[in-house]
């Protein structure tokens, strides 16, 4: 009988979401965390795992010569060797589209949070400078109407497309940059907007696709927003241009080291929000997440994989 581990169960819940319709379909043995060197070990002769973030390598699928079926709790797909999992006939199932309403919301917060300067507000309010101020309103921190400014997209899937209909709704201009089918160059995009933001795979056409010659190309007025990969920006690059004026501000939710660096160039920058890769992550998005997830199981189970990235 198939059996199911799953490798990092934190990541997809608190347990504020059920893992009952994974549980309840297939005996599973649930690791909430696995370090690297436990990957290997915890999936044992398992014939079926899951896993957001597990690095899954040619090493591990010689250690684990059972596994069959790899159920990803993501779109991406980069921590597992494709190339191995293919050779080995194993399944790699991801979830597309699952997030992309999340992940287009969490990109405008960025926006709208920089733009309406939310933060900087509340603070002002929340100190008792306004209580002490003779007029009713105050507005001394530059605020910016999205309406007319233009947003440059790059990677146009279902939250590229997503982020660009939220724009639109804003009455504001948009370019879109694709490495398939582009409507604009890359140049175009990051030379004309007043946003950048960044809705693309990291692989090796996209890796430090933003570094110091691109970032020279955008104004110096310019935002850039990152809710796809870390590792599409040199980060050093950017604390650069941030430092130095090149470009106004930059709202990241994606870090190539995650949990970030303690040593990470962007942190501390006044003119940089981080947040923890969260864009992903509100509760109805993990409840379709897991659901997804289950619906990939089964078909593999019945002998009809479906979104198998391992072909």
């Amino acid at each position: 009988m198939s059996r199911a581990v799953i490798l990092d169960a934190d990541t997809v819940t608190s347990g504020d979401v059920s893992l009952e319709p994974l549980t309840s379909l297939i005996d599973t043995t649930v690791f909430g965390f696995t370090a690297p060197d436990e990957i290997a070990t915890n999936i044992g002769d398992t014939e079926i795992v899951l896993t957001n973030k597990c690095r899954i390598t040619e090493e591990v699928f010689l250690k684990c010569p059972n596994l069959k079926f790899i159920g990803l709790f993501a779109t991406g797909y980069n921590n597992i060797e494709i190339e191995a999992a293919t050779k080995h006939g194993c399944v790699v199932a991801n979830v597309p589209g699952y997030s992309s309403d999340a992940v287009a919301q969490h990109t405008f917060a960025l926006i709208l949070n920089h733009f309406s300067k939310i933060h900087e507000y509340n603070e002002y309010v929340q100190s008792g400078s306004w209580s002490k101020s003779k007029l009713f309103t105050h507005f001394e921190i530059p605020l910016n109407e999205l309406s007319g400014k233009t947003i440059g997209i790059i990677g146009y899937g279902a939250i590229g497309k997503s982020v660009a209909k939220i724009a639109q709704a804003f009455n504001m201009n948009v370019l879109v940059y694709t490495r398939t089918g582009s409507i604009n160059t890359l140049e175009e995009v990051l030379k004309g907007s007043d946003i950048v933001t960044l809705h693309c795979p990291l692989n090796d056409g996209t890796k430090e696709l933003i570094n110091a010659e691109t970032l020279s190309m955008m104004k110096p007025t310019a935002m850039l927003v990152n809710t796809s990969r870390g590792g599409v920006i040199n980060e050093k690059d950017l604390a650069e241009a941030l430092k130095n004026g090149k470009i106004a501000f930059a709202a990241i939710d994606v870090l190539t080291m995650e949990p970030i660096s303690p040593e990470c160039p962007l942190l501390g920058l006044p003119n940089c929000v981080i947040t923890p890769h969260v864009a992903w992550a509100p509760i109805e998005t993990r409840v379709r997440l897991i659901g997804l997830v289950r619906d990939n199981i089964r078909a593999y189970l019945e002998g009809n994989p479906i979104n198998n990235v391992a072909r």
